[in-house]
C-alpha cells in the first residue's frame, strides 16, 4: 500500500535527526579517543616510560669493603681478599633447578648446598644476592662467565673476604667473621640492609665483633638493566657504599709472635701493657687457633679438635679466664695494711710455719716457717704467715678496698670477647653471691690471693702498672680509629702514699734481684733492665698432695707479675701457666724472656742473661727463630 507523502517526509526527518545525533555521538567518542591518546602518549609519556624502565632495570646492593685492621706499627693483621663467587637473587631465580643442573657440571653442587640455596632465596629480599658458590679459582670464574647464556639469573662476582695474614698470633684478640645467621639478627638490634644479605660476614668473636659496625661500612647500590630472561645487559649506574673505618691496634706484631712462640707446649697466657699510656703492646693466650678457618666455614673434624684440646685454644686466657691470683696478691694486702696504719714497713712478724685461728691451722707454703720477718722479706719471700697475721687487723673490707684500687673486681672496657670482671670479695659481695656471712677465715685465705679472690692475667698487669707508676693506668688496645689517634690511658695519681709504693717497689725488686728471692733464678743481669716482681702459686687441686704426684689438670697454676725496667718503668707484665706448679720455677723465666724482647725490640743479647742460663738462652732463640724466619736475629756469640 502506498505511503502517503506526509508520512513519508516526517519518516524522513525523522532518520536524518538520528543519523545527526549518531554522527555526533560517533564524532564525539573519536575525540575523546584522540584526547586521551594524546594524554597517554604526549602528557604522560613520561611517566610511563620510567614504569616501563623499572620493569627491566633491577637494584642490587653494593657490600662495602670491611674496614682493616693494623697493629701498632702499621702491619695489617686483618686484610681482605679477592674472592671469586656466583650469585643469584630471586627476582632473576627463574628455572632454578635447571639453572643449577646446568652450574653442577663447572662447580661442585651438593644436595646440602642445594637446599641451602633455596632456603636463603626464600627469605631473601628480591635484590639481594644468595651466593651460590665462593672462592672459586679463576679457572671455574672464567667458565661460569663464558657460559652466562647458559645461566639465565646466575652472575659471578669479584668480592672481598677477610683473611688473617698473622694466622694465630692474634687469634683471641682480633677474633673472626662469618655469615650472618639467624641468631645474630635476634640479638642485633640493627637495621642495616646489608645484615639481609644471606651469608654477609659479620664479626663473631674478638675486636671483629666489638666494633663490627665500625669496621662494616655502609652499602652502596647500583642500578643494571636486564633481559626478560634475567641476564644483565648493562650496568646503568652505581653509587659506591662507604668503606668500614680502619683500626690501628696497641699490639705489636712481632712481640706477640714472640710471647706465643715462648709458651709453645703450653697452656699459658701473656700480657704486657705500658705503664705510660695503658698501651696493651703484647696480649697472648696459648695455644691459639687459627681464625681464617672459621672464614672459610670450619669443618667438624676441625672444630672438634679444639673444643677436645685439654689446652682449650679457644678460650681467651688473658680476660676471660679467672685464677686465684695467688701470692701476687700479697701486694693488695700490704698495702691495704700500711695505708690503714695497722703495720709498718719496719715492724715484725714471727712466722713458725702456721697460725691457728677459730681451731684451725693455717699453713705456710714453708712448713719449717721463715722465722721474724719484715714486709720487705715476707714479699721477698713471700712468707705467708706474715700476710694471716695482717689480714686479721686490717679486715676484709680495706683489702676488697685496695684491691678495686689496684684493678681488681673491674671490667674493663677493651675489644675482646668474653672480658671478666674477676672477683674482688668483701663480707657485703658474699652475703649478696653466697647467701652466707664472712668468716676470719675467708680473710686469712683472700689475704694470700687464695680462696674467693678471682682474676684475670689481664687485671693481674694493670696492678702490676699502678704498683709501678701510682696512677689509675687504665689498658688501651686502640689506638686510632679510621685516622684519629684515640686517648691514652695513663691514669691520674691513685693518692696512695708514695712512701708506701716505695717499699713494695722495693720488696718487689728484692723478690728477682736479690739472693733468696723467689723470682732471683730468672732475674735479668743487665742493670738498666732489672725487673721488680712477685711469684705466685695458685692452688687449683689439693694442696697437700705434690704436683709431681698428680695429673696435668689437677696440678697448682704458676703465676708471675712485674715491671720493668725497675728505675724507669716502661712495662708492667703478667704471666699464668695452667697447672705449671711454681711461679718462680715456671712463669718466672717467660715472663723475664718477654721483659728482654720488649725492652730490646727485638732478640735482646746473652748479657742480659746470667752467666749460667746463656747456652739454654740460646738454644731457645734458635728454636724460635726456626718458628719465625722474620725474627731478628740473635747474637751469634753463644758465651
Amino acid at each position: 500500500m502506498r505511503r502517503p507523502p506526509k508520512d513519508t517526509e516526517e519518516s524522513a526527518r525523522k532518520i536524518t535527526r538520528r543519523g545527526l545525533i549518531l554522527g555526533a555521538s560517533q564524532v564525539g567518542f573519536m575525540g575523546l579517543l584522540v584526547l586521551r591518546m594524546r594524554q597517554l602518549q604526549v602528557d604522560q609519556a613520561d611517566q610511563f616510560r620510567n614504569l616501563a624502565e623499572e620493569n627491566r632495570v633491577n637494584m642490587h646492593l653494593l657490600a662495602p669493603a670491611r674496614g682493616l685492621i693494623y697493629d701498632r706499627n702499621g702491619n695489617v693483621i686483618a686484610q681482605n681478599q679477592q674472592n671469586y663467587r656466583v650469585v643469584v637473587r630471586k627476582e632473576d631465580s627463574r628455572d632454578l633447578d635447571v639453572v643449577l643442573e646446568r652450574l653442577s657440571h663447572i662447580v661442585v653442587l651438593t644436595p646440602s648446598d642445594i637446599a641451602r640455596i633455596k632456603k636463603e632465596l626464600r627469605n631473601a629480599g628480591p635484590s639481594a644476592p644468595v651466593t651460590i658458590a665462593d672462592r672459586l679459582s679463576w679457572e671455574a670464574f672464567a667458565k661460569i662467565a663464558v657460559n652466562a647464556p647458559a645461566l639465565p639469573g646466575i652472575t659471578p662476582e669479584v668480592g672481598l673476604s677477610r683473611a688473617y695474614p698473622y694466622g694465630a698470633d692474634f687469634a683471641h684478640v682480633v677474633g673472626y667473621v662469618g655469615p650472618v645467621s639467624d641468631y645474630d639478627l635476634q640479638r642485633i638490634d640493627d637495621g642495616d640492609p646489608l645484615l639481609r644479605i644471606p651469608r654477609f660476614q659479620i664479626g663473631k668473636f674478638g675486636t671483629e665483633a666489638k666494633t663490627e659496625k665500625t669496621l662494616r661500612g655502609s652499602a652502596g647500590v647500583k642500578r643494571v638493566e636486564v633481559n626478560a630472561t634475567g641476564r644483565i645487559i648493562r650496568e646503568i649506574d652505581r653509587e659506591e657504599g662507604q668503606a668500614g673505618k680502619a683500626i690501628q691496634l696497641t699490639l705489636d706484631a712481632n712481640l706477640q709472635k714472640y710471647c706465643l712462640a715462648r709458651m709453645e707446649g703450653l697452656s699459658a697466657s701473656a700480657i704486657v701493657i705500658d705503664v705510660e699510656n695503658g698501651d696493651v703492646v703484647a696480649c697472648a693466650s696459648a695455644p691459639s687457633f687459627d681464625p681464617n678457618l672459621f672464614v672459610k666455614g670450619i669443618s667438624v673434624k676441625d672444630y672438634s679438635t679444639l673444643t677436645q684440646d685439654p689446652y682449650r685454644p679457644l678460650a681467651s686466657k688473658t680476660v676471660q679466664d679467672r685464677y686465684p691470683p695467688g701470692s701476687t696478691f700479697k701486694m693488695v694486702t700490704a698495702l691495704a695494711a700500711l695505708e690503714a696504719g695497722v703495720i709498718t714497713p719496719q715492724e715484725t712478724i714471727r712466722c713458725r710455719g702456721y697460725v691457728e685461728v677459730g681451731g684451725r691451722r693455717f699453713h705456710c707454703w714453708k712448713r719449717a716457717g721463715h722465722g721474724n720477718v719484715n714486709l720487705h722479706n715476707s714479699l721477698k719471700m713471700s712468707c705467708d704467715v706474715y700476710y694471716y697475721e695482717v689480714a686479721q687487723r686490717v679486715g676484709i673490707d680495706n683489702i676488697a678496698a685496695m684491691a678495686r684500687r689496684l684493678g681488681y673486681g673491674k671490667k674493663f672496657d677493651i675489644p675482646m670477647s668474653a672480658v671478666s670482671a674477676g672477683v674482688a670479695p668483701d663480707k657485703a659481695w658474699k652475703r649478696e653471691e653466697l647467701g652466707k656471712e664472712w668468716v676470719i677465715g675467708d680473710s686469712l685465705n683472700v689475704s694470700i690471693g687464695q680462696g674467693l679472690v678471682l682474676a684475670t692475667p689481664l687485671q693481674v698487669a694493670v696492678m702490676s702498672a699502678r704498683l709501678a707508676t701510682g696512677k689509675s693506668v687504665e689498658p688501651r688496645m686502640i689506638a686510632s680509629l679510621d685516622g684519629i689517634k684515640q686517648p691514652e690511658l695513663g691514669g691520674t695519681d691513685m693518692g696512695i702514699n708514695e712512701n708506701h709504693l716505695r717499699a713494695v717497689r722495693k720488696a718487689m725488686f728484692a723478690v728477682s734481684n736479690e739472693s733468696g728471692g723467689t723470682g732471683y733464678g730468672s732475674r735479668i743481669v743487665e742493670d738498666s733492665m732489672r725487673i721488680a716482681g712477685k711469684s705466685g702459686t695458685s692452688q687449683s687441686g689439693n694442696s697437700i698432695v705434690r704436683n709431681a704426684d698428680v695429673e696435668w689438670d689437677k696440678r697448682d697454676h704458676a703465676l708471675f707479675t712485674g715491671f720493668a725496667p725497675y728505675e724507669t718503668p716502661k712495662y708492667a707484665i703478667s704471666v699464668v701457666v695452667e697447672h705449671g706448679g711454681g711461679g718462680s720455677s715456671t712463669a718466672a723465666p717467660i715472663l723475664r724472656d718477654i721483659a728482654l724482647q720488649a725492652l730490646y725490640g727485638g732478640t735482646p743479647p746473652l748479657e742480659a742473661y746470667p752467666s749460667n742460663d746463656r747456652a739454654t738462652i740460646r738454644t731457645q732463640q734458635l728454636r724460635i727463630q726456626a718458628l719465625d724466619p722474620n725474627q731478628l736475629e740473635a747474637e751469634q756469640d753463644p758465651v
